[in-house]
């Protein structure tokens, strides 16, 4: 996420927070899970959380899940993965995704170049397996479609000249790189004399161990499904925000064509085969200069913006002039990559927030749930339930994520005998006694304001959730908060900080390293007993992020390699949990590292061991970056990384006169400028990643 991050506070309400009901279970010593982890740390005046360990992981796999050597910490400009790995640059920003135009490396492609070319900043990712005849493929090895987002961009990077000189082509081009990508893939194995042959959709897991030949993934260059969704691209708005007064602008009387999808973090996926594009920081784009609405506060419209310049040649961005434009942003868009002419569509009903992915889990009744955090600090956790089971919904021709109920999470500090706190899922729906007088609209539309009425509990900035199937439990990110316990008045609101007290474990100010409030974030899980569309559930904390060997007491129970500011967050099939750092480029600053996080070196990627809480490090990344988007085969043969903004400016904007100075990662000494790529890791030997 980089610079664009909005960690201003939007949420005045004066819910409870999750560090409130955690602050009220550790005062009664409550034990977490079924596993506990000696040695608590004290911690402003109490004892640091105990680990909680076992989740339960997704497959019954035999022997142990972590069989690789752990890599140290990195403070250089490259990508390190454990010896008997291999990882290499799939694509990078400005490749063409078919038969377009080159990379240019001096960035003097244009916009109409970068259209056909891999976006800037990838974020989330997923890979869709696919059958011979070109339709969704379960556990099909010989072809895919990869899709991922792109996120943002830097106009710095992005141009020869940087932002000097600002015109319409200049946006045309930034809108360009953002959105979304999909290119196809195609398995092959090499023979002994360097010849290439695609592999058979159903040939053997262990296919490259039995016969001795390298497997490769390569992209199918041209391939008619090959395809960018941009800034620009059209896109339908459906479900019951659609056509709603407050949708339409001068340009869409209808209020149900938006154009283009923008800031995409994190993801989803369907059981059907569609991919979820989820927008996040959408409010750093607009400008208004005149007063606030009520709505354009919470969800942080105001004159500044992220510094972006498309409001100076593109009239929807000036919300004095179109009032209406930011509210077409903040949803999940549905993509379906299997028809590469098909209408992207903006699902309303999953509600407007600052979308940190939608991941979609098939509930045992046929209903999909799907979860969505709201990444800001003090931002809520979401659940939409379909309202019917989704096999039925399509067959009549109806979306699943077009009807339905969303729901925001309260997390209570209440106990269960065996310590687990208790929570319950309350629906955002008209009959609510908070919510008289609101539409269905109103509070799809103004979703925060929704959820702060009703009284959910705001959470330190929640980012990725995925799944373990078969345990009914759901895991979640928690990157870091900065403003937690902190003195002083929110900046948008005028109001105080929520406040903690001395039993809090993660909070307040500190001048000393560990830094102030939460610096280093936390891994949060919940439990249903029968299903997924339960309205209560049970909650622990898996892991409190950190150091716990630092000489200022953190608070972190960290079984293994140490990490900080968790963000990206995937289950494999094998139950394998990956967690995906995002510390700030101003911490992690190769010039000038912050104190509190120069044991971490760069961003990285762990694996952990749900079974035992064990968390041990994969992946480093360059200098800068943010280590984003992960997803592997059905296989687990190969495994998709996503590499963020590595060189941004760790504060500020980079100089375009000198665009390689925090690195020149991927190209090396060849390149003009560092560049966003995926990359491909494999195991050596063609075992699964992580074994």
């Amino acid at each position: 996420m980089g610079v664009v991050d909005d960690d201003m506070i939007s949420n005045s309400s004066g819910n409870e927070t999750i560090h409130d009901v955690v602050a009220g279970r550790l005062s009664r010593r409550a034990v977490l899970g079924g596993g506990l982890a000696a040695g608590a740390t004290a911690l402003f005046g109490v004892d640091a959380l105990l680990r909680a360990v076992p989740v339960g992981a997704a497959g019954g796999n035999a022997g142990p899940l972590l069989g690789f050597q752990s890599v140290p910490v990195s403070l250089s400009d490259t990508l390190v993965v454990p010896p008997g790995y291999t990882a290499k640059v799939l694509i990078a920003w400005g490749d063409p995704i078919s038969n377009g135009p080159a990379f240019a490396p001096d960035a003097s492609n244009s916009a109409a170049d970068q259209e056909q070319q891999w976006g800037m900043h990838n974020d989330g990712v997923v890979f869709f397996p696919m059958h011979a005849n070109g339709t969704y493929g379960g556990r099909a090895k010989g072809r895919g479609l990869l899709v991922q987002n792109h996120e943002y961009t830097d106009d710095v990077l992005l141009f020869t000249d940087g932002t000097a000189g600002w015109n319409a082509a200049k946006t045309a081009k930034s809108l360009a790189a953002h959105g979304v990508s999909v290119i196809e893939l195609q398995r092959v194995k090499i023979d002994r004399r360097g010849r290439a042959t695609p592999c058979d959709e159903n040939e053997p897991d262990d296919a490259q161990r039995r016969d001795g030949l390298r497997r490769e993934w390569r992209i199918v260059r041209p391939s008619g499904y090959a395809r960018r969704i941009t800034g620009t691209t059209p896109i339908r708005i459906a479900g019951p925000a659609a056509g709603d007064p407050r949708m339409k602008t001068s340009a869409d009387r209808t209020g149900t064509l938006a154009l283009g999808t923008l800031n995409n973090c994190a993801m989803g996926f369907t059981p059907w085969g569609t991919y979820l594009a989820c927008e996040e920081n959408f409010n750093g784009y607009f400008r208004k200069n005149d007063t606030q609405t009520q709505p354009e506060r919470r969800y942080g419209i105001n004159a500044a913006g992220f510094g972006y310049l498309w409001h100076t040649t593109d009239s929807r961005f000036q919300v004095d002039t179109e009032p209406n434009e930011p509210n077409r942003f903040g949803w999940v868009t549905e993509i379906d990559p299997f028809t590469p002419g098909s209408t992207p569509v903006k699902r309303t009903a999953l509600g407007r927030i600052k979308h940190e992915g939608a991941w979609v889990q098939e509930a045992r009744d046929g209903r999909v749930v799907v979860y969505s955090g709201d990444d800001e600090q003090f931002e809520y956790i979401y659940r939409f339930v379909s309202a019917d089971r989704w096999r039925t919904m399509l067959k009549n021709g109806e979306s699943p994520l077009d009807r339905g109920t969303l729901y925001v999470a309260k997390f209570h500090s209440d106990t269960t005998p065996d310590g687990q706190g208790l929570g319950e899922w309350i629906a955002l729906t008209p009959d609510h006694p908070a919510l008289a007088g609101w539409s269905l609209a109103d509070i799809l539309i103004n979703t925060r304001t929704a959820a702060d009425l009703v009284g959910a509990t705001p959470m330190d900035r929640p980012e990725w959730i995925d799944t373990f199937p078969d345990s009914l439990t759901a895991v979640a990110t928690l990157t870091n908060n900065s403003s937690r316990g902190m003195p002083g008045t929110n900046p948008r609101t005028g109001l105080p900080n929520p406040g903690v007290d001395e039993i809090n474990p993660r909070g307040g100010p500190n001048t000393n390293p560990p830094g102030n409030g939460n610096p280093y974030g936390h891994i949060v899980t919940w439990s249903y007993r029968n299903d997924w569309t339960e309205d209560t559930f049970r909650w622990d904390i898996y892991v409190l992020a950190g150091n716990p060997a630092a000489a200022a007491p953190d608070g972190s129970n960290v079984d293994g390699d140490i990490f900080g500011s968790p963000d990206g967050i995937y289950v494999a099939p094998s139950g394998r949990l990956w967690i995906q750092t995002d510390v700030s480029g101003s911490s992690i600053n190769p010039e000038s590292r912050a104190a509190n996080y120069v044991a971490f070196g760069n961003n990285q990627m762990l694996c952990s061991d749900p079974a035992t809480g064990e968390v041990r490090r994969f992946l480093t990344g360059p200098n800068v970056s943010e280590i984003t988007g992960v997803f592997v085969t059905p296989d687990e043969t190969a495994m998709f990384v996503g590499i963020q903004h590595p060189g941004e400016a760790p504060t500020g904007a980079n100089d375009p006169a000198n665009p390689k100075r925090f690195s020149s990662w991927p190209d090396g000494p060849a390149g003009q400028r560092p560049r966003s790529a995926t990359v491909l890791v494999t195991k050596d030997d063609g075992g699964p990643i992580g074994s």
